[in-house]
């Protein structure tokens, strides 16, 4: 009877998580403990999965706060590769801010930033690349999200198509069938992107399981925000890459926000991420998203044992969206304005240039130049790509062309509606 009395006693109540801070008040990033940069053990490739699994809950860091490279996850790069990721993640943030202020200009219709995320695409870039064992045999193939348009520039992707498809010119290789800053450029191993998040991870499984069926080494990469984890593909993927173990890397960026819901509405103030790999006995990994160098080795280690036949690999990437979510956000509305100043793990462009400055392996001078040099030639490509048009003032694309790459033979109703368009 006493046990019923106090069970009487308690208010069930429904639990909606709330943010550490909301507009107005104070960042608050109390949640996030930063483990030192030799506390991550880095395993064999060909570990099982459960050994990976203390991965899961610290967090890979190369970079201490000082910029000094250290721990048992430093790939130690040469000055050169560490400048080149350098040169990649300022032109991604230099040609993001240009197609924000196009669509503000009117002349595009919608844009999207990495602001503050553009070491994750750059590192695992530049970490599954044709240096990897069995590169050649097939096409490697990243699924993106529209905050990856780094893995392009990282690739030698011209960034003047790049502006071409966000202003929907005559020289949008996509004539205009997709929104702005969603690409499509399946021979730089970027497939087309879809706005639907976690779609993304079932397509990565599937290619990876086709280039196993065929005998090929190549990679299947997905990518989705943390807020996406919560959906059905989400978890088919992770079954499939769990049954068949694939050579598949699937990316979680945990960015802190998906769109206005914090990561506590996906599950994120229970655990990491990184631990629902767990639960599908996948190898996983937690990782400084704003640290290049840890990036860099986290995208090796699990490509180098997806490569080898070991199965896929979970990364969970900690990071800040310091921008809007896109054009069409304002986060004014729902988290404190200077959030991102405040974020502990910093700015990624900024980290990496300390630390070459560190090292002896660039001078300040030097980085300032390199700014400028990037600045001038996303200015140039800019430039070239609105001589070709933008949205305000044409040339228009023929409407024709939305009946076109649908199906590979027009139906007949398909057929009767361009008609009825005059064409």
């Amino acid at each position: 009877m006493r046990l019923e009395h106090l069970m009487s006693q308690i208010e069930m109540r429904l639990h909606v998580p709330e943010p550490a801070a909301r507009p107005g008040e104070d960042p608050d990033f109390s949640f996030l403990a930063i483990p030192p940069v030799d506390e991550a053990i880095r395993p064999a490739i060909d570990v099982a999965a459960p050994e990976s699994y203390p991965l899961a809950t610290t967090m890979i860091r190369v970079l201490d706060d000082d910029g000094r490279a250290g721990g048992n996850w430093d790939p130690n790069l040469d000055g050169e590769t560490k400048r080149t990721a350098l040169t990649h993640m300022i032109t991604t943030r230099l040609l993001e801010e240009q197609f924000f202020l196009l669509q503000r200009q009117g002349k595009a219709a919608f844009a999207i930033r990495s602001l503050g995320e553009e070491a994750v695409a750059t590192a695992s870039a530049m970490a599954v690349d044709e240096s990897s064992p069995g590169y050649g045999q097939g096409l490697d193939m990243h699924f993106p999200t529209y905050r990856q348009g780094g893995l392009l520039v990282a690739n030698g992707h011209s960034i003047t198509e790049m502006a071409c498809q966000v202003l929907s010119n005559s020289g949008d290789r996509l004539k205009g069938a997709q929104l702005p800053s969603l690409h499509s450029v399946p021979e730089c191993g970027f497939f087309s992107i879809s706005g639907n998040l976690a779609t993304q991870y079932i397509q990565a499984v599937g290619w990876a399981m086709a280039g196993a069926i065929q005998n090929k080494r190549i990679v299947g990469v997905g990518w989705t925000g943390e807020g996406a984890t919560a959906e059905n593909d989400f978890h088919s993927a992770l079954v499939f890459a769990s049954v068949y173990q694939p050579p598949a890397i699937l990316n979680v960026v945990n960015n802190q926000w998906a769109i206005s819901s914090f990561r506590g509405i996906a599950g994120g103030s229970n655990a990491s991420f990184a631990q629902r790999g767990i639960g599908y006995g996948l190898a996983t990994l937690r990782v400084d998203g704003n640290d290049f160098l840890a990036g860099y080795a986290a995208s090796q280690w699990a490509t180098q044992r997806a490569r080898a036949g070991h199965g896929a690999t979970l990364i969970e990437w900690i990071t800040y969206r310091a921008a809007s979510h896109s054009s069409s956000d304002d986060p004014s509305k729902y988290r404190p304005a200077e959030a991102a100043k405040s974020w502990p793990l910093g700015d990624p462009i900024d980290r990496l240039t300390e630390h070459l400055i560190g090292a002896d392996q660039m001078t300040r001078s030097n980085a300032e130049a390199l700014t400028t040099e990037c600045r001038e030639r996303v200015s140039a490509a800019v430039a070239e790509a609105e001589a070709l048009g933008t949205l305000a003032d044409g040339p228009a694309v023929s409407p024709v062309e939305m009946f076109r790459h649908v199906y590979a033979e027009m139906p007949p109703h398909l057929v009767e509606q361009r008609q009825e368009l005059g064409y």
